[in-house]
């Protein structure tokens, strides 16, 4: 039977873990571990590898109480702080590789604890951009996601869902899941940089070619995936809404995706799966992104988030 503490929070029902709680952030404790990715500073000097994905110019995750300037302070969806995810007010065409602080990308950093099987990630989050000009701005917000980074004895990989909001100015309003093309190559995966990568399938939500009609390398859009979230009559009234993310690493493939009270059934589906890298054994790492589709600041608020498993 679950316990009491998996089947409430703060006297509501808004969660479904699984029996066993890995975490339970609400951050009106403080940021929980989360923090934003950074590259890996491992040259001389302390300084990042070359590439064509600039990380070190990435948006801040920090703590908000979601003020705005006409709004006011609205705190988050039961108490006073949520963590922020911010972009800068860059951004490349989509068909580009993402500019230098287009994006913003928080990653709490767990290893396994438990054999394998079911594992979810559950959130209510609120996005919008920032309230900087005359009009309603749902197009100037490219895209945010949830996902594991995962590697076990014999694999990496990356499983994960990314709601594909607008592309260049047009909305478009559709889910998607973390899988590579078949057919596409490493050098095909860094934009055509030769050398930068050479594993295809690692950190898609960065990499992978991506086409004007929202297609990419690295995702695969989901059946029925369409969905009208709602958002507000005005960039300072933002909505909480919920998500859950349910995969099975015995199995390595996707279970469910729940956004709001739509469930789309993804059972049977396997993520890409690459060689493993080294020192890495055990990792569970769950992510949250959002990335701007105009030379405008968009953030993504997450009220809590609960990461569950069998």
């Amino acid at each position: 039977m679950k316990s009491q503490l998996a089947q409430a929070w703060d006297g509501t029902n808004r969660f479904q873990p699984l029996p066993y709680v890995l975490a339970r952030d609400c951050f009106d404790r403080g940021t929980c571990g989360w923090l934003e990715l950074m590259p890996n500073f491992t040259k001389e000097g302390f300084k990042a590898r070359d590439s064509i994905i600039d990380k070190t110019r990435w948006g801040p995750t920090m703590l908000s109480s979601a003020s705005f300037g006409y709004m006011g302070t609205h705190g988050s969806m039961s108490g006073l702080y949520s963590l922020k995810l911010a972009t800068r007010p860059v951004a490349n065409r989509y068909e580009e590789p993402p500019a230098p602080g287009s994006m913003a990308h928080a990653i709490k950093r767990l290893s396994v604890f438990r054999p394998k099987g079911l594992v979810q990630m559950e959130m209510w989050y609120a996005y919008t951009p920032e309230q900087d000009r005359i009009g309603v701005g749902e197009k100037d917000i490219r895209a945010f996601g949830a996902a594991f980074d995962v590697q076990d004895e014999s694999y990496r990989y990356f499983v994960g869902a990314r709601f594909l909001n607008s592309v260049n100015g047009e909305l478009k309003r559709q889910w998607q899941i973390l899988k590579a093309s078949d057919d596409v190559t490493d050098e095909q995966w860094a934009y055509g940089r030769q050398g930068e990568w050479n594993k295809h399938g690692v950190d898609p939500m960065w990499y992978g070619r991506r086409y004007p009609d929202g297609r990419t390398d690295g995702y695969q859009f989901v059946s029925g995936g369409q969905q009208r979230l709602c958002y507000n009559e005005s960039d300072d009234k933002i909505n909480w809404i919920y998500l859950r993310l349910t995969i099975d690493t015995a199995q390595r493939e996707y279970v469910e995706l729940q956004s709001g009270s739509t469930v789309f059934d993804l059972r049977g589906i396997q993520p890409t799966l690459v060689q493993p890298y080294a020192r890495i054994d055990g990792l569970l790492n769950p992510v949250v992104w959002v990335e701007t589709d105009a030379n405008r600041r968009v953030f993504l608020f997450v009220d809590s988030i609960v990461i569950s498993c069998q």
